[in-house]
C-alpha cells in the first residue's frame, strides 16, 4: 500500500521529507493564508506544526478559507486542527489565544521557523520584534487587493494599521491559493536548502517577481 504521500516523497526523496516532517514549524493566523498554508504543509510532509489564532469563523470566510458553513462560530485553530486529523491523519498544535508583545516569547517558544499570516498590525508587529529578538527566521505573507507579497523578516516592513478593523475588502481566492502555493515552496526550500527569496505577485497580470 502506498504511503499518503506517496507523490511528495518520490518527488522530494526520503531524507527530504524526514526532514521537513521534523522542524518545528509554526504559522501565525488561521484565515485564508494561513488555513489553507497549514493544510498545504502537511499534505507535503511537514507534521511538526503549530498555529496560533483567536478567531472564529463567520460566513464571509467560506469563500478564501478551509472552513465550511457548518463550522460559523467555532473556532479557527481548533476546526483546522481538527480537520487535518479527520483528512490527513497528523496531529498538529493549535492554541486560541491572542497573540501579543506579552505573550508572543511563549507562544513562539521552541519554533524555527515562524510565517505572520496574521491580518492585524500589532499582531504582525509582535512577530517580527520577537523573530528579530530571537533570530528565528519569520516568513511574512499578506495580501491587498491584486497584490500579494511574501518576505523574510529581515526586509520587512510592518504594515500600519489603517484598516485593520474594516470588515469589507476585496479579496480573490485565486489569490489566496496563489500565495499560499508559493509560500509552501519557500518554505519547504527554506528548511531543505536554508534558501529565502521575496516574493511578491500581482493576480492582475499574472505577474511574479522575485529578488534575492
Amino acid at each position: 500500500m502506498a504511503h499518503k504521500l506517496h507523490h511528495e516523497q518520490i518527488f522530494r526523496g526520503s531524507d527530504a521529507m524526514k526532514l521537513l516532517a521534523s522542524v518545528p514549524i509554526t504559522i501565525c493566523g488561521a484565515g485564508a493564508l494561513g488555513s489553507n498554508l497549514a493544510v498545504n504543509l502537511v499534505r507535503q510532509g511537514v507534521s511538526n506544526l503549530s498555529v496560533i489564532d483567536d478567531d472564529r469563523v463567520e460566513p464571509q470566510n467560506v469563500g478564501t478559507q478551509v472552513y465550511s458553513l457548518d463550522d460559523t462560530g467555532g473556532l479557527k485553530a481548533e476546526l483546522l486542527k481538527n480537520a487535518i486529523y479527520r483528512d490527513v491523519g497528523e496531529e498538529i498544535f493549535c492554541s486560541t489565544k491572542r497573540l501579543t508583545e506579552k505573550n508572543v516569547s511563549k507562544l513562539l517558544s521552541g519554533s524555527e521557523l515562524v510565517i505572520d499570516a496574521f491580518d492585524n498590525s500589532d499582531s504582525r508587529r509582535a512577530v517580527f520584534d520577537w523573530s528579530n529578538q530571537s533570530q528565528v527566521a519569520c516568513l511574512h505573507i499578506g495580501l491587498n487587493n491584486q497584490y500579494g507579497e511574501l518576505r523574510w523578516n529581515e526586509t520587512y516592513m510592518v504594515p500600519s494599521n489603517a484598516g485593520d478593523d474594516v470588515c469589507d475588502y476585496p479579496l480573490a481566492r485565486n489569490l489566496v491559493l496563489l500565495v499560499t502555493a508559493l509560500a509552501s515552496e519557500l518554505i519547504v526550500r527554506y528548511v531543505l536548502e536554508g534558501t529565502r527569496k521575496n516574493i511578491s505577485v500581482t493576480l492582475g497580470d499574472l505577474s511574479i517577481n522575485h529578488d534575492d
